[in-house]
């Protein structure tokens, strides 16, 4: 892989060679390279979005905003002027094999492909990447699996519009069952839980932001109810524990399986689905949380 890498580096613009050696990954020039810009989290993680807004998705007869459960996206963690690359694909059936073959021979490592709901049509499949090196052949190798996709690489009228739609239950009263504060992503509810340890992957610490804390999400659905989809990040002993949690409180299991390959500790990650009184989901949401290592609110 690093052999590629190298390779790919040999794209770097003159600015970016001339760098100083302690400079930090020109984000910049790497949002170029990829062909969709992101921003910079707080703890220094590059993170672009890549949610599918061209697909048209329902499960049980419930339109899924791409907010919700189509929200792919790739993570750059800077290793002074290289970088860790982590991400989560969207992909339909058709797409899977082309952009993985194009991501191999470009570095990148597969770790993973699988669902994340049951139902839901078209079927949608979600492919985890990994990649280390520099961090503008990474992103190059990216574009080129990306370009096999049609995922949007550019802000859409439909993206713009959910930016300004409200949140259609109270998501105070949701936050304090959960015990955590939630963020409004246009008409979804999310909340980001890390676990209480950290986790490493290669040696390196994998940030919230390239995906090793709690995801959940709500979406109104009318008539007083609210879906709610996500994943749970678990070690071993805790998965049966949660499983029972979530079932006891009408929550569905749709998926149990890993994102990484040599991450310590050993994770897996349960997704879940549910449409019903938001209150009670949250409360059985809660419920689940209490059987897990997580960082206090």
């Amino acid at each position: 892989m690093r052999a590629k890498l190298m390779t790919g580096a040999m794209l770097m613009t003159m600015s970016a060679l001339l760098q100083p050696a302690s400079a930090a990954p020109d984000w910049q020039i790497v949002g170029q390279a990829l062909g969709k810009s992101g921003a910079e989290t707080p703890g220094g993680v590059y993170r672009v979005g890549l949610p599918r807004t061209d697909l048209k998705v329902s499960l049980d007869g419930i339109s899924l905003k791409p907010g919700f459960a189509l929200g792919g996206w790739i993570a750059f963690d800077p290793m002074g002027k290289q970088a860790m690359v982590m991400g989560d694909i969207v992909l339909t059936q058709d797409e899977v094999n082309p952009v993985m073959k194009k991501l191999e021979e470009g570095g990148i490592e597969i770790t993973a492909v699988h669902n994340h709901l049951l139902r839901a049509e078209p079927m949608t499949l979600y492919m985890h990447i990994f990649g280390q090196g520099d961090p503008v052949a990474l992103a190059t190798a990216l574009h080129a699996g990306l370009a096999l996709t049609k995922t949007p690489m550019a802000a859409s009228a439909g993206s713009q519009a959910a930016a300004t739609s409200k949140i259609e239950f109270d998501t105070a009263g949701v936050d304090q069952a959960i015990g955590y504060k939630g963020k409004a992503n246009g008409a979804v509810y999310q909340f980001t839980i890390p676990r209480a340890e950290p986790v490493e992957e290669n040696g390196m610490e994998v940030p919230a932001a390239l995906g090793s804390a709690i995801a959940i999400n709500f979406q109104s659905t009318g008539g007083g109810k609210t879906a709610i989809t996500g994943d749970f990040v678990l070690t071993a002993k805790e998965v049966n524990p949660v499983i029972r949690a979530l079932q006891g409180n009408g929550i569905e299991i749709t998926a149990l399986h890993s994102h990484m390959l040599d991450e310590q500790p050993r994770l897996f990650f349960m997704h879940f689905w549910a449409n019903d009184d938001v209150q009670k989901l949250a409360k059985g949401l809660r419920a689940a949380l209490d059987k897990v290592a997580v960082k206090k609110s």
